[in-house]
């Protein structure tokens, strides 16, 4: 009897441990030039009604995962960022050592979005279609608990769009 109720605690820890590492997809392309990157989004919106948002941090962020993966599994919060935004993962890796061009990649980068570091990451950027910075989020206020609040971050979304800001 002993051990059935230990294989069974131990099944359920097992379980419980594998759903609490839910693997994060990474969503960062490390090999991408930012500035390149965020010069072709401009060029795709320059016919369009929508702003560029840069989702300033990397595959080393646990919380740009967690965003990521938030904004992807909510359909309305996805749709409004669809018909609003082209939406882009830029990579920046403040922790680790590296070579001389990503290093002056990283503070082009910081330079170009007005040192949105300054905030933390994930860090979101609003890009009106000339590629000036209008508005720079801290995702800090947009968390709750281990997670981001949905009414938080559909708020940012909704007051940043062109329509919005363009009144």
């Amino acid at each position: 009897m002993k051990k059935i109720a230990i294989i069974g605690l131990l099944s359920a820890f097992v379980s419980l441990s594998a759903n609490a590492q839910k693997t994060l997809k990474k969503v960062y392309n490390e090999d991408l030039n930012p500035i390149e990157q965020i010069d072709q989004a401009l060029a795709k919106v320059q016919s369009e009604d929508k702003f560029v948002i840069c989702q300033v941090g990397g595959n080393w962020c646990i919380w740009c995962l967690r965003f990521a993966d938030f904004i992807t599994n909510d359909t309305t919060i996805s749709k409004v960022i669809a018909d609003n935004y082209e939406y882009i993962h830029v990579n920046y890796n403040p922790r680790r050592s590296q070579d001389a061009t990503k290093v002056e990649q990283g503070k082009a980068l910081m330079a170009r979005l007005n040192q949105c570091g300054r905030f933390g990451f994930p860090v979101l950027v609003v890009l009106d279609k000339e590629g000036h910075v209008i508005h720079i989020q801290d995702s800090g206020y947009l968390e709750e608990g281990q997670g981001y609040d949905r009414e938080k971050v559909l708020s940012f979304f909704k007051n940043w769009t062109p329509k919005a800001v363009n009144k």
